[in-house]
């Protein structure tokens, strides 16, 4: 079974980090979400939500993706966390694949995994780089590297992170039950 690492820090993005939760698992892929501070977590719009586990818990080989859902101050928190840009950088040379959506993508430009075309929440990239930034798409995937744009693209990104993971025919599956 395919499984996912899905790290959060207080300040995250509520719609985000619930939606590639909820979506990969209608998938079958088995999702552990890590919290970095501790394990009961309050996101952006101040709803706690409890982790499966504490990032320090986790190992890179047991997982198949890493997702960072975006929010503030969770992104800023997920690109100074030594744990989750170790995590990032082994995703990255053991050619695994690695997620990030909304101002997430900010981590993955500290810890230098981020492909060369992205997209991120509007006015991010200038906390990143203007080169490859690809304001026209709400999700790019290149070189096992999938990023968004935010909230309202959260379904898509959870999309991609199964198309990735399950391929098309389960993909389409879940796609059609969420009426997306």
């Amino acid at each position: 079974m395919a499984r996912i690492l899905v790290p959060i820090a207080n300040g995250f993005e509520e719609i985000e980090a619930v939606s590639i939760i909820d979506i990969c698992r209608r998938a079958g892929i088995e999702v552990v979400s890590a919290g970095v501070e501790d394990k009961i977590l309050t996101g952006a719009h101040n709803i706690k939500i409890e982790m499966d586990k504490k990032i320090t818990e986790v190992s890179s080989d047991d997982f198949d993706l890493i997702a960072l859902p975006g929010g503030l101050p969770n992104a800023f928190t997920l690109a100074s966390d030594e744990n989750v840009q170790r995590l990032l950088k082994e995703f990255k040379k053991k050619n695994k694949k690695i997620g990030a959506i909304c101002a997430a993508p900010y981590a993955l430009h500290t810890a230098d995994v981020l492909s060369e075309n992205y997209t991120c929440y509007p006015s991010f990239e200038q906390k990143i780089r203007d080169s490859g930034y690809q304001n026209d798409k709400d999700v790019v995937s290149e070189n096992n590297i999938i990023t968004s744009k935010g909230p309202a693209t959260a379904t898509k990104f959870a999309l991609e992170i199964v198309k990735a993971l399950k391929g098309e025919d389960i993909y389409n599956s879940v796609k059609e039950g969420l009426l997306a």
